[in-house]
């Protein structure tokens, strides 16, 4: 893709072709997620003189409250920052209790996915404090406004959010601090009912005037503790008071001439990571990237950077192999030639068995971006609700390994392995490109490097990227296409050639919003303010392509270390 000037003359290709929806396009600051209304709290602090790190924690916290199905006060999160000049990762995940019995859990087929044994120390809110205190300009509790003013007034439930509240309540049929909190009458909400949650609202406004801290070393955490011991928990106030959001340098790897940003271990990012560098030793190969021998080479890459996520990738003090061990130049070389260009090498990584998350992204009239994920893992989470908080406590756990030799295993004090990674895209000269990011737990290292490839080999408009046909690998290493809104199996045996198929699987996709920034005029984020602009889009992914005076051309055809094999 070209960018050229501030004024957003863009020589990308503007056409759509696949099935598409509308392209916001802004010239001075943004604000992407699933939720118009969360959007609308981000854009609203942009009005008021925050930067984008305001906007993406207000869009964060009343995600919270309007979208509780895919994330809450009691989930983790994780963000990468550009502030005008370099890029900074945040881990805020959080790690077993010290009281977790491990020894009942090894030796089980999996993870509980519900119950205490399923549930870390939350994190998200050691997210927002560290984020606010580094790079916020608005006060703290300022953010938290619109958020408390939805929980108390209610919101009105949107279809999808409807649909998954319904399905998610069977779930938890013999939780009553679940049914308390989210089932009004005894059921979930139906779309457009209006949806009142006082008990976080109070909860926000506790976190809101003290930073943070009730949460982690105050009255909140009394009321976790309390409820853990009351009902069988080992999570107590020491492990909340222990916990911290920490700093982290990111990952990157060259990607078509440009950099890709991921967090490190221990979150799935490296696999993205692992595959667009096995990818990149193909970079003679000019043919379309979606040619059908492109697409398995794409795909056989994403086997190998999961098979090494889900054999190696553990929390950092537990991994047998370093990060730069996995993304050794000559390790890369060696994998990409292992890829046969005429059958699929039938691995199955077991990516895993759940989703629930939501990603934002923000940019400001100054230059700053955040590319910011949080979640409760799946859907709700563990099924346990704080009584008289409305903090729903996720079940990040369950992405622990039950084997005991595993670096993954799972032990109290430990981080589990976690699958939401937000994603940055630079310039080869370091300017930012774009913060992008995926809903859908296990799909997101595998959608990280179809929307970067999409972006980076076809110079498509962020829409098309995003509205472009995707694959994805199921935990028995059968492959799953999604072709114009429908998903398809392909061939489970054999090649991986794309091929038509049954409309019969059932993944389920969630939200995107991609906006380009480009130019420096003053009156476009005024107007999307007043018109309340963000849009819910359909798909995979959510995005941002920020317009720095950058040329990033096309993929040519350099020589390759790794010989494209043709077939036919």
């Amino acid at each position: 893709m070209t960018v050229r000037g501030t004024g957003g003359d863009m020589a990308l290709r503007l056409d759509f072709p696949y099935p598409s929806v509308r392209v916001p396009v802004f010239g001075d600051a943004m604000v992407a997620t699933s939720q118009p209304i969360a959007a609308q709290a981000g854009l609203a602090m942009l009005a008021r003189g925050g930067n984008a790190v305001d906007a993406a924690l207000a869009t964060a916290i009343c995600l919270t409250v309007v979208e509780p199905t895919m994330n809450g006060v009691g989930g983790d999160a994780f963000a990468l920052v550009w502030d005008g000049s370099m890029l900074h990762g945040l881990n805020a995940s959080g790690a077993a209790p010290e009281g977790l019995d491990a020894r009942a859990l090894q030796g089980l087929p999996a993870m509980p996915l519900t119950g205490w044994p399923s549930v870390t120390v939350p994190g998200a809110v050691s997210a927002w404090a560290a984020l606010s205190k580094r790079f916020g300009r608005l006060p703290f509790a300022d953010l938290f406004v619109p958020a408390i003013r939805y929980a108390v007034d209610g919101f009105l439930v949107p279809y999808v959010v409807s649909r998954h509240w319904a399905m998610q309540a069977g779930w938890f049929v013999n939780s009553p601090s679940f049914a308390a909190a989210f089932l009004p009458g005894g059921k979930a909400p139906a779309c457009g009912q209006r949806f009142r949650n006082p008990d976080l609202a109070h909860t926000l406004d506790e976190i809101a005037r003290t930073d943070g801290e009730s949460f982690y070393r105050g009255r909140l955490a009394g009321e976790i503790e309390a409820f853990a011991r009351t009902d069988g928990g080992a999570l107590r106030a020491a492990d909340l008071a222990a916990h911290k959001a920490e700093w982290v340098e990111p990952l990157k790897q060259s990607y078509a001439g440009a950099m890709v940003h991921e967090l490190p271990p221990n979150g799935q990012g490296i696999a993205a990571l692992i595959a667009l560098g096995i990818l990149d030793r193909f970079a003679g190969d000019d043919r379309p990237v979606d040619h059908p021998d492109r697409v398995h080479l794409a795909i056989e890459a994403t086997r190998l950077g999961l098979s090494d996520l889900h054999r190696e990738v553990a929390a950092p003090g537990a991994m047998r192999v370093s990060p730069a061990d996995l993304l050794d130049p000559a390790r890369l070389t060696r994998l990409a030639e292992s890829i046969d260009p005429g059958r699929t090498s039938g691995l199955a990584p077991k990516p895993g068995r759940a989703e629930g998350t939501v990603y934002l992204a923000a940019a400001d009239r100054e230059g700053m971006m955040v590319s910011l994920i949080q979640s409760n893992y799946r859907g709700f989470g563990s099924g346990l609700v704080v009584p008289g908080t409305g903090i729903a406590l996720h079940n990040r756990g369950a992405c622990f390994s039950t084997d005991p030799a595993h670096p993954n295993a799972v032990a109290p004090g430990k981080r589990p392995m976690n699958t939401i990674i937000p994603g940055f895209l630079s310039a080869p000269d370091g300017r930012p490109l774009a913060a992008f990011g995926v809903m859908g737990g296990a799909i997101q290292a595998q959608a990280h490097v179809q929307v970067v490839t999409q972006l980076m080999d076809r110079a498509l408009q962020p829409q098309a990227a995003l509205d472009a046909p995707r694959w994805r690998l199921s935990d028995d290493g059968s492959l799953m296409l999604r072709i114009g809104g429908t998903s398809c199996n392909a061939c489970r045996n054999g090649r991986t050639r794309p091929a038509r198929g049954r409309s019969s699987c059932g993944w389920k996709t969630g939200m995107s919003v991609p906006v380009t920034v480009a130019g420096t005029g003053s009156s476009l984020l005024n107007e999307a303010t007043k018109a309340g602009l963000p849009v819910r889009g359909a798909g995979t992914f959510s995005a941002i392509l920020c317009g720095w005076p950058v040329a990033i051309e096309p993929r040519a055809s350099p020589a390759s270390p790794v010989k494209a094999r043709h077939n036919g």
